[in-house]
């Protein structure tokens, strides 16, 4: 019984993977420890690792092998995507078809991507599930079960590999990976597990009737993928031993369901259409054998249709006389398609598969999770930068009426009691020293930030110019994905990090004139009490007594005050010490959805938490409001009762500029404290970034390299041609003066054979076209110049190897001999060159004086030789064929590589 056809494993080869995927998680997941996934990553690299090495093995356990790797990749897909601007790890694939040829398409692709890595890897599970079905043993029940099963599986693969294959490679793939050979592949695997159902069917002897359907739809399944197996673009891609054996096998399984027809005709009596099936299933394995050539596996088959032919014909002759009718009158053939492909499945294909990274949470849920974090911080400091900035408000309406100290000097000789306990407050922080040191801080953390930042534009920038330059001189041979497609998320991340830090170097600048306004107050402040005192201008006393009215109204809605402040603070923590559990949710809505909508889930959660919060803050704003309102209208009662003076105003007004130094100091210091931390947060992200950027364009540099390599190959390999005819004027029979003839191999041997026409000596330029040569083949045919007569004399004497004389002959004395009568073999009637120079019967023109044919490039410059300084073009003194010039064609070339530098040898090594 025929053989099953096995398809080819794509090639690959190891590639690095530890290293850029470490370098992944350390620069995108914040939160995780990239040597907890050391184990992992280590592991990852020895699958893949022992999937090449396991593939070669026709056996289910090198396939289980396979499908680990694949729901490996599966399961990294949104955790650690592969791709050219993500994680680069280029994967390099062999087309599996390839016969090491220098035509046919693309024979290896190497793409930084995941996907295409799963294609490559789908591929070769499906082609290693051929070849296991293909070694089973088909004189076995369970051995043609087993084939049945994989051959459907390989074709479910192929099937969706064909519809898959060109959203998942973004450029053109190599001929195994087009859509039209998956295509024709999933008919050929389905093709062959119809034809293990067939032969069990046959083996277990199943009804006639049932057989020739089985068989019938097997002569069909090969019949369509011979069909697509043919295609113009594909005719030359497979092995070729392929289409015979399709094409044998459609008319024997089509020759084959007649014979089984046969036999039910002949159970229903009806021997003239026994006959009539019979003798067309002959002609088809007949069709089979002549198609399949030493492919043909049916004799068997084709010896025992001959004999029931001969036995039915026999019986129908002496005993029925049934009429024997035309097959086309006689019903069709049925078909029973059992073979289809089988579903790709949706679910990992290795039973005991376990994610290595389970641990990592998917880049979807990732992503959301920071976008949440966005919201949530956006929230957080809008709301607390409400109560801010109302506090700073309240705070300075207060150091304009100089309230609470007011209160405190009523009679005008002591530091007041808030003054003290703020000049403390102050003092226990730093003191002003405090401040100066974190402004003289900032700058150099913002240079360093900068520099970071400088850093990576500089390195996407010459990386965009090195891949311009490229691609401008290799043009359309220059195939890899443009920089400006692939840097253009870190382009913006780049500049995204610029505003920010231009938006911070304007606040830096707010905050240093905040501190000139107030760097005397807050110095005093810094001091001790005594200090203060002395600074402060005595004044006169004032007229409101402690226990007036209008000083008590005044010392409760200071009271007030502190109590709203005191609310603010525990709102603001409450805003910060908020929980949430999004990642549950996230995970949930993806297993469910697919997708996350992330903008709804946060906004419901934030809503849920932040909302109470929010009224809190809207609650406190109004409760200053009409605090704020009662102050300021208690204030100029208080005003009117106290005695005024001059030096009372002096002291005032100091006591003033206190109170708002110590706001400012406060305001300073958390300003101060956010962008020192601001630029320590921002220097991580940055190198993140950078790490980022030089590893794209590490893998960029190193492919550019693997590229620029592939071209110079593929240049070198590239096939130059025959050599145009030399001039005439480059005729061989012309010497130098005064020098040697340069150094060549010795004379190849003479042959009888002529390998092609001799080239074709033009006439002078102005002679009469009646004065033309003859065709090089052609004898001289009357009316032709005599030989020689336009030979050149002007000339020293030809070479011996050209002229057949002495290389020591005087100029002046040429001789005669030629090849045609030298005794050396004939080439028929081809011109021989003289000893003047010229061909017998062939005008040779005058050559220009002072001509050199051994450097003819005094004459004629040299062509470039971009990129192949070791191949040179050969001197065009010397042909690199010589047909028709007494030199056969043995060597069609006599390279000058060896003789770089054109050195000549005496004469006498030519004897």
């Amino acid at each position: 019984m025929a053989t099953f056809l096995a398809v080819p494993l794509k090639q690959t080869q190891e590639v690095e993977l530890i290293k850029p995927l470490r370098s992944f998680i350390q620069n995108t997941f914040s939160q995780v420890e990239p040597d907890d996934y050391n184990h992992a990553l280590n592991e990852f690299s020895k699958l893949r690792n022992l999937m090449i090495a396991k593939s070669v093995d026709k056996h289910e356990s090198a396939l289980e092998v396979l499908y680990r790797y694949y729901d490996q990749l599966c399961a990294i897909e949104n955790k650690l995507p592969i791709a050219e601007n993500q994680i680069r790890v280029n994967f390099k694939w062999r087309n599996a078809f390839d016969k090491e040829s220098l035509f046919g398409g693309k024979q290896i692709l190497g793409i930084a991507s995941g996907a295409y890595e799963k294609v490559c890897i789908l591929f070769n599970i499906a082609a290693l599930q051929s070849q296991i079905a293909e070694v089973q043993n088909h004189d076995s029940d369970e051995g043609l079960k087993t084939s049945a099963k994989y051959f459907q599986m390989a074709a479910g693969i192929f099937g969706h590999l064909k519809d898959i294959v060109l959203s998942h490679v973004q450029q053109e793939p190599t001929p195994d990976l087009s859509p039209d050979t998956l295509n024709a592949l999933s008919a050929l695997m389905v093709a062959q597990a119809q034809e293990a159902i067939y032969r069990k069917a046959a083996a277990d002897k199943m009804k006639e009737a049932m057989v020739a359907k089985i068989a019938h739809q097997c002569s069909e399944l090969f019949s369509d993928a011979m069909k697509l197996m043919q295609l113009a673009s594909l005719k030359d891609l497979w092995p070729k031993d392929w289409l015979p054996l399709v094409a044998c096998k459609q008319a024997a399984y089509h020759g084959m369901a007649e014979f089984y027809q046969g036999s039910v005709a002949q159970q229903h009596k009806t021997y003239g259409e026994q006959i009539a099936h019979l003798q067309k299933a002959n002609e088809l394995l007949t069709a089979a054998q002549t198609r399949g050539g030493a492919a043909f596996a049916f004799k068997n088959e084709q010896g025992r249709i001959q004999r029931e032919l001969q036995a039915a014909r026999k019986d129908n002759d002496f005993i029925y006389h049934d009429k024997i009718p035309d097959l086309k009158t006689l019903p069709a053939i049925g078909k029973a398609a059992i073979a289809k492909p089988t579903a790709f499945p949706t679910k990992p294909m290795s039973e005991k598969f376990t994610d290595l990274f389970e641990k990592l949470v998917p880049i979807p849920v990732y992503e959301a999770l920071s976008a949440f974090e966005n919201r949530k911080t956006q929230i957080v400091n809008t709301e607390i930068g409400r109560l801010r900035e109302q506090t700073q408000l309240m705070n300075s309406i207060l150091a304009s009426l100089n309230l609470p100290a007011a209160l405190e000097d009523l009679s005008g000789q002591k530091v007041p009691q808030s003054v003290i306990e703020k000049a403390q407050q102050i003092k226990d922080i730093g003191g002003i020293q405090f401040l100066n040191k974190l402004m003289n801080d900032l700058p150099e953390l913002l240079q360093r930030n900068r520099e970071i930042l400088n850093e990576c534009i500089k390195m996407v920038d010459d990386e965009a110019a090195s891949d311009k330059q490229l691609r401008e001189q290799f043009k359309e041979r220059w195939s890899r994905t443009p920089s400006d497609k692939l840097t253009q998320p870190m382009r913006d991340e780049s500049m995204k990090y610029k505003q920010i830090l231009d938006t911070a170097i304007n606040a830096d600048r707010i905050v240093q004139e905040k501190f000139q306004k107030h760097k005397q107050a807050i110095d005093l402040l810094s001091k001790s009490p005594g200090e203060i005192e002395k600074a402060l201008p005595s004044g006169g006393g004032a007229h409101a007594s402690e226990s007036s009215g209008v000083v008590q109204k005044l010392r409760k809605l200071m009271e007030e005050v502190e109590t709203i402040k005191a609310e603010r603070e525990v709102i603001e923590n409450e805003f910060k010490e908020a929980k949430f559990d999004m990642t549950s949710k996230f995970f949930s809505a993806l297993a469910s959805d697919g997708a996350i909508n992330e903008e709804m889930l946060s906004a419901s959660e934030l809503d849920r938490i932040y909302g109470p919060l929010r009224q809190q803050v809207n609650e406190s704003l109004q409760k200053q409001d009409s605090v704020m309102s009662q102050v300021q209208t208690t204030n100029m009662e208080f005003c009117q009762a106290k005695a005024s003076d001059q030096s009372g105003a002096q002291r005032e007004a100091m006591l003033k500029d206190l109170a708002a130094g110590f706001d400012m100091f406060m305001e300073l210091k958390n300003n101060l404290e956010e962008g020192t931390k601001f630029y320590n947060d921002l220097t991580p992200l940055l190198v993140r970034l950078q790490n980022k950027i030089s590893d794209f364009c590490f893998a960029r540099k190193t492919e550019k390299d693997e590229l620029m390599a592939d071209l110079q190959k593929s240049i070198a390999n590239q096939p130059t041609g025959p050599a145009p005819p030399p001039p005439s004027y480059q005729n061989p029979t012309a010497t130098t003066q005064n020098r040697a003839p340069p150094a060549r191999p010795p004379p190849p041997q003479f042959s009888t054979a002529s390998s092609g026409p001799p080239p074709t000596a033009s006439t002078p330029s102005g002679a009469p076209s009646s004065q033309a040569g003859p065709p090089p083949y052609s004898s001289a045919p009357s009316g032709a110049p005599p030989a020689g007569a336009y030979s050149y004399t002007g000339g020293p004497a030809p070479p011996q190897y050209m002229s057949g004389g002495h290389p020591s002959a005087p100029p002046s004395q040429p001789t005669s001999q030629n090849y045609a009568g030298s005794g050396q073999p004939s080439w028929g009637n081809a011109p021989y060159p003289q000893a003047g120079g010229g061909y017998q019967g062939m005008p040779m023109p005058s050559m220009p004086s002072g001509f050199n044919p051994y450097n003819p490039y005094m004459q004629y410059p040299q062509q470039p030789q971009q990129g192949f300084p070791n191949q040179g073009y050969p001197q065009q003194g010397y042909p690199q064929q010589y047909p028709g010039q007494g030199y056969p064609q043995q060597q069609q070339q006599y390279p000058q590589q060896g003789y770089p530098q054109q050195q000549y040898p005496q004469q006498n090594q030519w004897r």
